[in-house]
């Protein structure tokens, strides 16, 4: 597993136009591995949310940050447009980038 921190924030979802959630991470394949094996309690796990749809690369951790932030206070409708301005077919992005 590459273990280089590069600041990503990201969208998973359980399905096309489903739930979403927000986060951002130092490492996205362990994330993501995270995510998948229901390791984190909380929302991703209750919610069965494992799919990759969206991620995108800060320049430092605070930028990522407060990317994250802004994404999250935005509306969904501007959530979905990111998705699919990025990702039109909701594709699973993990096995793209990781295997």
């Amino acid at each position: 597993m590459n273990n280089e921190k590069i600041p990503y924030v990201y969208i998973f979802t359980n399905k096309r136009n489903g739930t979403l959630y927000t986060g951002v991470t130092s490492n996205l394949q362990k994330r993501v591995l995270e995510h998948k094996n229901n390791l984190v309690d909380g929302f991703t796990k209750k919610y069965n949310i494992h799919k990759l749809v969206y991620y995108e690369i800060g320049e430092s951790m605070q930028g990522a940050i407060e990317r994250e932030k802004q994404i999250k206070s935005g509306s969904r409708k501007n959530k979905l447009e990111l998705i699919e301005n990025k990702n039109p077919e909701w594709n699973d992005l993990y096995n793209k980038l990781f295997c």
